[in-house]
């Protein structure tokens, strides 16, 4: 190789690791109940920190706010302090991060929108939006050639979805009425006249179950079927219930398959496609940018 020849080598890999630097990756997982962030360490290595969803008014009110309701961002100015106290210090200054969230599957414009507010004090290239159901399903390195059921049992928010290529095809929420229930509704949300007990888990798991019957009915062909017939994954905090995973076993009559370390299991899930998105941009759906590059 001639001289020349090592200083560009050289050169661009000063100028490939420069970019590393500037552009710091990082996966996010802004839940109902706690927040969770992948961010990459040596080769090889990665850090999830788990912390709770609250944040504090401005400078002088010791009032404990709650940013995220429900999977949405319902104030982004409290969970713009949240992220930024606790992401802030492992960006380098003058960084420009690109930063993967795992979102619900209904989470529209309006949510995406409130979350690069949030997001916007860390200045990033980019903000990509992943699906939490299909991080879920990365995360477990499930066969995603094969049609595939995923539930998503999280504190505010329970999610069923059906994907087909990697791709979510179709999607329930489980609801009350317009509010939608979670594990931690389970003993005291009334689910109406003549209710005796609020949620239980067997309830819960009934209306899993009903959301997957809807799936079987409105989806085409039998791609539905044949995920109910490998049984669905379960991710979120819920899937460390033993009761509602039992519960949810009988009312499917089907085998269950809780990912491993299910309450972190879509922001590592993130992470993998934070990998691959830095790889091949086009893998990840963007968020609006708030610094487009």
């Amino acid at each position: 190789m001639t001289y020349d020849a090592r200083v560009r080598v050289t050169t661009a890999r000063r100028g490939t690791a420069w970019r590393a630097l500037r552009s710091p990756g990082i996966a996010l997982d802004l839940g109902s109940a706690r927040t969770r962030v992948w961010t990459r360490g040596g080769p090889g290595a990665h850090t999830v920190l788990d912390v709770p969803t609250v944040s504090f008014g401005p400078a002088g009110d010791t009032g404990v706010l709650r940013p995220v309701a429900r999977g949405a961002v319902v104030d982004p100015e409290g969970a713009a302090r949240l992220l930024t106290r606790l992401l802030a210090p492992r960006v380098p200054r003058y960084a420009r991060p690109v930063i993967v969230c795992a979102t619900p599957v209904p989470g529209g414009p309006e949510h995406r929108a409130a979350l690069a507010a949030a997001l916007a004090g860390l200045r990033p290239r980019t903000v990509l939006a992943i699906d939490a159901v299909r991080a879920l399903a990365l995360a477990a390195g499930a066969d995603l050639s094969r049609p595939l059921l995923v539930v998503d049992l999280g504190a505010q928010l329970t999610e069923v979805a059906l994907l087909h290529g990697g791709v979510v095809t179709a999607a329930r929420r489980i609801e009350r009425g317009t509010a939608d229930l979670g594990t931690a509704d389970l003993g005291t949300a009334d689910l109406g006249a003549g209710d005796d007990g609020g949620l239980t888990a067997g309830r819960l798991a009934a209306r899993v179950g009903e959301a997957v019957a809807d799936l079987l009915r409105d989806e085409p062909g039998h791609r539905a079927a044949e995920a109910l017939g490998r049984g669905p994954l379960l991710g979120g905090g819920g899937a460390l219930r033993a009761e509602l995973v039992y519960r949810l076993a009988r009312q499917l009559d089907t085998s269950v398959h809780p990912v491993p370390r299910p309450h972190t299991a879509a922001v590592r899930g993130a992470g993998e496609a934070l990998l691959s998105a830095r790889r091949h941009p086009a893998l990840a759906a963007p968020v609006t940018p708030v610094h487009p590059t």
